[in-house]
């Protein structure tokens, strides 16, 4: 049995500076539209030439900007979609959560930390520390994110065992949550995961079979980081 699926990280959005994205509410840009337009058209290209289909539920974040980006890939690509398109809101899609302190700055948030006498300082680079989690209450590390996504799509995977193939499931997310999922599939090593990121609005399609092959990339490219990248 093959099933197809495509990541998708939303498009660039209103963020605030020096601010874990996690929990953000803002929406997208008006650059952040017009590109996840792009992306969409462009993906509609390869959809004509390979004759595949879209699976017609899109499953994404509760967040703004990542249902704004499944909402132009519903109109873009309108006529690829097997059926009346839906979305699926869905919180297990989101980013990694930093629990109590979401959406406060990280000098603040270290501060805190170092005020409460319950919490050790938190390692030089933390944000992206795969592994690290912070003490607050709904915090959590990118690593348990990261499982949190795949989850959700290998529970999609037992549940669309038995329906036919050629459609490609669409999972809008954000950047660091899909890429720890994206080692939880085994589709990059644990060494890649800082290395690479999505681009924005851009799919990267995964081809999933019964052998125990890694799945295959038939679609899209991950975006090689650069230090000053910020992880979503």
């Amino acid at each position: 049995m093959i099933q197809r699926c495509a990541l998708i990280r939303h498009g660039a959005y209103e963020q605030l500076s020096n601010t874990p994205s996690a929990l953000q509410p803002y929406g997208l840009t008006v650059s952040g539209v017009q590109e996840v337009r792009r992306q969409a058209q462009e993906f509609a290209q390869f959809l004509k030439t390979s004759g595949l289909r879209l699976h017609p539920v899109i499953d994404c974040s509760t967040l703004l900007r990542a249902w704004q980006t499944a909402n132009i890939y519903k109109e873009e690509l309108a006529p690829y979609f097997q059926g009346d398109v839906t979305l699926s809101q869905l919180p297990c899609l989101c980013e990694r959560s930093v629990g109590a302190v979401a959406n406060l700055p990280i000098d603040e948030i270290e501060r805190i930390l170092e005020l409460d006498p319950r919490f050790s300082a938190p390692p030089t680079g933390w944000k992206s520390d795969s592994h690290y989690c912070l003490p607050f209450d709904g915090a959590e590390s990118l690593m348990q994110a990261g499982d949190r996504v795949a989850q959700h799509i290998t529970q999609w995977q037992t549940a669309e065992l038995q329906h036919a193939s050629g459609q490609i499931k669409l999972f809008v997310g954000h950047g660091a949550a899909m890429r720890h999922a994206a080692f939880h599939l085994n589709v990059i090593p644990f060494c890649d995961i800082k290395k690479l990121s999505m681009h924005y609005g851009h799919p990267v399609v995964l081809e999933f079979s019964d052998s125990q092959q890694p799945p295959a990339q038939l679609y899209g490219d991950w975006k090689h980081r650069q230090i000053h990248d910020v992880p979503d």
